[in-house]
Order: structure tokens, then C-alpha cells, then sequence
């Protein structure tokens, strides 16, 4: 058997010392090569700081987490992170935004002065991709919220990731814009082919997304339920209205409830 891309295992994660909030506790999870998964939970149960440990920006209180059988002590090169906010330099151009990434990462870095135009023609193609041909030379602030973050997909991409990492990419935005970068996504991850785990507040977002989507508890997170997503690709908006699509919402949203009234429970006790 294959080992799986991304293993967690046993993680914990305190912050403030000992004393501290315990925000993560007996986390386990893996991702198989080239999978999509999106992890989903009530508020504050640790989503983001687990992204944080699989790419390595924090130091984990206990367990292990591999990638690509690798440990993971330093932040990981080999992935590409896009967040909700898209966070673009105002002083650069959208391309030379979408390429930032080549002037930090090896082995692009040393490449990147003999070999700028083929690098440019691929943040080119990317942009493309995503329907922003035409707007390379534009400043962020020339651009709709929509397309900016357009534009951090294409620079979380361009260094060709072996794992993309999505941290609420599309919450700020409105719905009509968001579900139109579902399906800008959705055509990019089957072309790149790339392993992404996505955390998300949206379940129509992880069910239409995802090929797994697994549910936090509530903090201390862990996962406590895992569902596949049985929906063949290329997905559509029409999907969504499906009566199996309703019903697995149904059954993470039930999920996501025991949670959070476990863990209201849990802080009462502590407070009594």
C-alpha cells in the first residue's frame, strides 16, 4: 500500500506554555498523493493552526507530522498557501505578484534569471487559467476582490507545490463570487493534480470541493468523523441541490453540532 502524502500523528499543540490553551490534542489524520481534503469543526477548534503544523510555521507540543515522508521541522518549500485575505504586495503588478514565490523557493530562485521567460509564460498560463488574461500588468488595487484572490491561487501554484494548502480562501467574498472560484478551482486541481487540504466554514464549499471531508471536535480539536464525497468530477452548481449532496450536509452539520455542544459542555464543567 502507498504511503499516504501527509500523516499526522498524535499531535498536540499548547499555546502559553504549560499553562496555555490547548488547542489542538490526540490529532491524527492522513492525505493520500494528489488527494483533496477539506477539514471542517465549530469555530476556534484548531483548523488553522493545524495548517499551520503541516507546513511547518509552528513548532508542534507533541506527535509527528510527515510529509511526503519527511518530518516536518522548518517550514515546508514543497507547499503553496493561499488565505482568505490574498494579502498582494500593492507595489507589484499582478504577474510579478503570481511570481514572487520563484524568487525565495530553490531550485526556482537560482533558475529564475536564465530561465525569466519561461517562468513568466507559466504565471501567464495560470493566470489564464483562472480567467485573468488580459490583467497581468494591473495593480491589486485594479482589481475586484474576486480577482485578487484569483491571483493568490495562481502565486500559491506557480512553484508547482507538491501540497497546496487553502485556509479559508474564499470567506470574505460573496457567494455568487465564491462558487464561481469552486469551479476555477475545481478545473485547476484536475489539471495540476496537486495535494491540497483545504479548512473551511462552508460545507457546500468542502462537500463540492473535496474527496474526503473530515470534522474537528471542538478545542481541544481532534477528528471525529470522516465522510467521502461519492460525487464524480467535474462537479457542477446543480450538484449541490442534489438530494445525496443535501444529505451528507445534513450528516456533517449534524456532526459539527455534537461538537460544539460537547464542548460547551465541557467548558461549563471547567468553570463549575
Amino acid at each position: 500500500m502507498e504511503r499516504p502524502f501527509v500523516e499526522i500523528m498524535d499531535v498536540a499543540m499548547r499555546y502559553g506554555g504549560v499553562e496555555g490553551t490547548l488547542a489542538l490534542k490526540d490529532c491524527s489524520l492522513t492525505v493520500g498523493k494528489g488527494e483533496f481534503v477539506a477539514v471542517v469543526g465549530p469555530s476556534g477548534c484548531g483548523k488553522s493552526t493545524l495548517m499551520r503544523l503541516v507546513t511547518g510555521l509552528w513548532p508542534m507540543t507533541q506527535g509527528n507530522v510527515i510529509v511526503a515522508g519527511q518530518e516536518v521541522d522548518r517550514p515546508l518549500s514543497s507547499a503553496g498557501m493561499a488565505f482568505q485575505a490574498p494579502t498582494l504586495l500593492p507595489w507589484r503588478t499582478i504577474l510579478a505578484n503570481v511570481m514572487l514565490p520563484l524568487e525565495v523557493v530553490e531550485p526556482h530562485r537560482r533558475r529564475l534569471r536564465s530561465e525569466r521567460a519561461m517562468y513568466d509564460a507559466k504565471a501567464r498560463r495560470l493566470l489564464a487559467m483562472v480567467g485573468l488574461k488580459g490583467f497581468e500588468e494591473k495593480f491589486p488595487y485594479q482589481l475586484s476582490g474576486g480577482m485578487q484572490q484569483r491571483a493568490s491561487l495562481c502565486r500559491a501554484l506557480i512553484h508547482d507545490p507538491a501540497l497546496l494548502m487553502l485556509d479559508e480562501p474564499f470567506g470574505a467574498l460573496d457567494i455568487f463570487t465564491r462558487e464561481d472560484l469552486w469551479l476555477e478551482l475545481q478545473t485547476v486541481c484536475q489539471t495540476l493534480k496537486p495535494t491540497v487540504i483545504l479548512v473551511t466554514h462552508d460545507l457546500r464549499e468542502a462537500v463540492f470541493l473535496a474527496d474526503r471531508v473530515l470534522v474537528m471536535s471542538s478545542r481541544p480539536g481532534r477528528i471525529i468523523a470522516e465522510r467521502k464525497v461519492p460525487f464524480p468530477r467535474p462537479r457542477t452548481m446543480e450538484d449541490i441541490y442534489k438530494p445525496e449532496f443535501q444529505a451528507l450536509l445534513h450528516d456533517l452539520r449534524e456532526h459539527i453540532s455534537d461538537a460544539r455542544r460537547a464542548g460547551a459542555t465541557l467548558e461549563a464543567s471547567h468553570a463549575a
